[in-house]
């Protein structure tokens, strides 16, 4: 670690670092000893906060005291001190040098909740719509994706654990959040589910239909039996939205003078005006046909894909404020840059 300097109560001038592994009582104990006497100190502990095995007993043996009560003061105590660096979620991976004068390697892991924000509401908790097992109980109750190590957790936030990217998610070209909407629909939560999946993709109903699926081919499903049909809940969600009366998108305020020129009003196109005005940007997309749509109009037969579903979710990105100019071919982009757009 690098040299620090701290004071002591005393006055005595104290040099350097010191490194606690293991946020347990005996951890945050020789932590805050440290503390005291005038060093900074950097306590590790690969779990999401403080308090090791003790926190998760009831008693403690032979005084039968309760545990909790023994271990909460030094837990408030330990999360408060100046002179105590936290580092939870984080994993020692090597050490270097000799007495006095250590180099650590650590990796610290993604806790995708913002600790300075996080104020323990629980309100993630609630929502959340993936179910795991328990840790902290060692499997005898469930939890949810994000969590709370315990109630009297320090830090007082929450956390989400992942394993990296999802493998449905890795082999789709949108990076489609297929276990994250997928997760809704078993809970029933059709809408939050629809609004997932246009996080990534604006044409759930499409892609639930003429989608080639290379996310099914990668589901680790596969290794047990078959996959998750993913296109088909995805089409199911949106058959399921789009069968209650049509809310048209809350407008979108503009940020931006420079106006944007789309050439086509296919699917790609369509995507980028989307994006675009989301962003706060004028746009008006330009198409030479006299429907928006693209191959999807006139590439894919009705029995495929509905027209009624291109409708639909073509009006969606219309809706968004979006100026759409049919029946207009381009031919000379200098003639579009003279109408005032600063991009095509």
């Amino acid at each position: 670690m690098s040299k620090e300097r701290g004071h002591s109560g005393n006055g005595d001038e104290k040099i350097g670092a010191v490194m606690v592994v293991g946020g347990g009582v005996g951890g945050m104990q020789a932590a805050l000893d440290l503390a005291n006497s005038g060093f900074k100190v950097y306590l590790v502990e690969e779990g999401s906060a403080i308090g090791g095995r003790m926190a998760q007993l009831d008693k403690t043996f032979p005084t039968n005291d309760c545990s909790m009560c023994t271990i909460s003061p030094k837990l408030v105590e330990t999360g408060r001190h100046l002179n105590i660096a936290l580092m939870t979620d984080t994993d020692l991976m090597k050490v270097e040098g000799e007495a006095g004068h250590f180099r650590v390697t650590v990796r610290r892991r993604p806790r995708y909740i913002d600790v300075t924000k996080c104020t323990g509401c629980s309100d993630c908790a609630q929502v959340c719509p993936v179910p795991i097992v328990g840790r902290f109980d060692e499997g005898m109750a469930q939890q949810r994706a994000a969590f709370k190590l315990y109630p009297q957790a320090v830090p007082n936030a929450y956390a989400i654990e992942k394993r990296g990217v999802a493998a449905c998610r890795d082999a789709c070209p949108t990076g489609q959040r297929a276990q994250g909407y997928i997760a809704l629909i078993r809970e029933g939560r059709y809408q939050d589910a629809m609004r997932t999946i246009k996080e990534d993709n604006p044409f759930p109903g499409i892609c639930g239909r003429i989608c080639n699926h290379r996310c099914e081919e990668a589901c680790n499903r596969n290794q047990v039996d078959e996959p998750i049909s993913i296109a088909s809940l995805k089409r199911f969600v949106a058959d399921q939205i789009y069968s209650q009366p049509y809310n048209p998108p809350d407008p979108v305020p503009y940020k931006f003078e420079e106006k944007v020129a789309i050439i086509g009003a296919g699917p790609c196109g369509l995507t980028a005006a989307g994006d675009l005005r989301k962003l706060g940007y004028p746009v008006t997309v330009f198409e030479a046909l006299p429907l928006a749509g693209g191959m999807l109009r006139v590439g894919i037969p009705d029995y495929r894909l509905p027209p009624m579903i291109v409708d639909r979710e073509v009006r969606e990105i219309i809706d968004l404020g979006i100026y759409l100019r049919l029946n207009t071919p381009v031919t000379n982009l200098d003639e579009v840059m003279k109408e005032g757009f600063k991009a095509v």
